[in-house]
């Protein structure tokens, strides 16, 4: 009778369970749709690879980007608890790196910070010139604190037809 009454009780329904849906999608997670496609990445005349950018879930930015010396792989996604983007990026030479960020004034704008030989060093990735064919993007570095930044790599990204 006891194992008849605890057996019952895994059988009833959980309404509370059974009603829950996903949380709504909130506007942000599209800043990063223009970035969704296919690219070619130029710098200067050379070029530099290309670009797989995927969104999954509605609110997913999934990176595969191919390049000469490098291959790489990000996931991005707008966290709603701390209202803003964060990035996880690895690549094939044991690079991880994770960055936060924003979309604010047509541009968005992922940054970290790491220490290196007891020396904090800021470093950004900045898209930007953004139109439905083409956008530029840096990467950029501040020993300073963020007063000054040095662009290290320049991309003019162009979607493939």
């Amino acid at each position: 009778m006891l194992m008849t009454s605890m057996l019952s009780l895994l059988f009833v329904p959980m309404p509370a369970l059974a009603q829950t849906s996903a949380p709504p999608i909130p506007a942000e997670t599209s800043q990063f749709d223009f970035w969704v496609g296919d690219w070619d990445a130029m710098s200067g005349d050379q070029p530099q690879g290309t670009n797989h950018i995927t969104k999954r879930w509605d609110r997913v930015v999934v990176e595969e980007f191919k390049g000469k010396n490098l291959q790489g792989h990000s996931v991005s996604v707008y966290d709603t608890n701390s209202k803003c983007w964060k990035q996880t990026w690895v690549d094939d030479q044991g690079g991880y790196l994770d960055f936060v960020g924003g979309f604010k004034d047509g541009k968005m704008t992922l940054s970290r910070s790491f220490a290196k030989e007891g020396k904090t060093i800021l470093q950004r990735m900045v898209f930007y010139n953004i139109t439905p064919a083409a956008f530029d993007w840096n990467w950029e570095r501040s020993d300073d604190g963020g007063a000054t930044w040095q662009v290290n790599w320049n991309i003019h990204y162009t979607r493939k037809k």
